[in-house]
């Protein structure tokens, strides 16, 4: 016998990603979508509709006003909302306090996203130099993203752990802020232009080499929600090879991992010295000449 389906609201419904979420929780098993509330809507409707759990996809301006009233209500939420500062997440701890609701704040809900954030905070230690650049649609609210910011915090923990160095900048003037956001002492810089959904680089390097690890999502299908343990996910890796424009004899490793409408690629650029590649010419043209 199948467990009894979960009742959710969502907050944000005639949003962009309210939508979707919507679309995704009625069409997944085991969830029922019991309410729709955007901006004005009495949050009253909620328990009126007997949600057990709240998906708010709002503004940071009215999402602590909005979970303050699930934590007085007892209902639960999923937020992916952005804004949340770890002050911010913080504040949002002690409203929680002692009781029973749970709270879950997602900067980003594809595996696409959090495999490049779990990637990025892997490698970071053994670069010399990190940075994030980040895109999106020029409607959205704040900047930078909730998952840049995110995965700024994780390459910083990772870093200060394993006992790195700052990050190298010999920038002394930068009137305009041309270097961008400072997060966790990585520099993070946001993209706004019509045509993007939502894509995010890490750029990492040391001497002679550079490690890309890029995250790409399409909107239509963004979302898929289901319960715990249902569903499935295909990854697929198919690893191509293919020549550097800049240095003929340097390989570039591409592996895309395609999931519906996203995409991680982990691309790897070496730069071979041209001082060591003439003294390999010289020392085969001896070799053969000793032949």
């Amino acid at each position: 016998m199948s467990p009894p389906s979960k009742k959710v609201a969502v907050l944000g419904a005639r949003g962009r990603m309210g939508a979707q979420v919507c679309s995704a929780v009625a069409d997944a098993g085991g969830l029922e979508l019991v309410a729709e509330l955007d901006a004005g809507d009495p949050l009253q409707a909620i328990v009126d509709a007997g949600a057990e759990v709240v998906v708010d996809f709002t503004h940071p301006d009215v999402v602590m006003d909005n979970l303050a009233w699930c934590i007085d209500h007892g209902v639960d939420a999923v937020v992916g909302t952005s804004g949340f500062t770890e002050a911010r997440l913080e504040q949002l701890s002690v409203m929680v306090g002692e009781s029973a609701v749970a709270i879950l704040v997602v900067p980003n809900f594809s595996i696409g996203a959090v495999l490049m954030m779990r990637m990025a905070e892997q490698a970071a230690p053994y670069f010399e130099s990190v940075e994030i650049i980040e895109l999106h649609h020029p409607d959205k609210v704040d900047a930078p993203s909730g998952t840049a910011t995110r995965t700024a915090e994780r390459i910083g923990t990772a870093r200060e752990r394993a006992g790195c160095a700052d990050v190298p900048d010999a920038t002394t003037s930068d009137p305009d802020g041309a270097r961008g956001a400072t997060v966790s002492g990585v520099q993070v810089h946001a993209v706004r232009a019509r045509g993007l959904v939502a894509h995010q680089e890490v750029i990492l390097g040391g001497a002679g080499e550079t490690l890309t690890i890029r995250h790409d999502s399409g909107r239509p299908r963004f979302l898929h929600a289901r319960r715990p343990g249902g569903g499935s996910r295909s990854v697929r890796p198919p690893g191509r090879h293919r020549r550097s424009r800049h240095h003929p004899r340097a390989r570039l490793r591409s592996c895309p991992i395609r999931v519906s409408r996203e995409t991680v690629a982990v691309r790897i650029e070496l730069d071979r010295p041209r001082i060591a590649t003439t003294a390999n010419r010289a020392t085969r043209r001896a070799a053969s000449r000793n032949r």
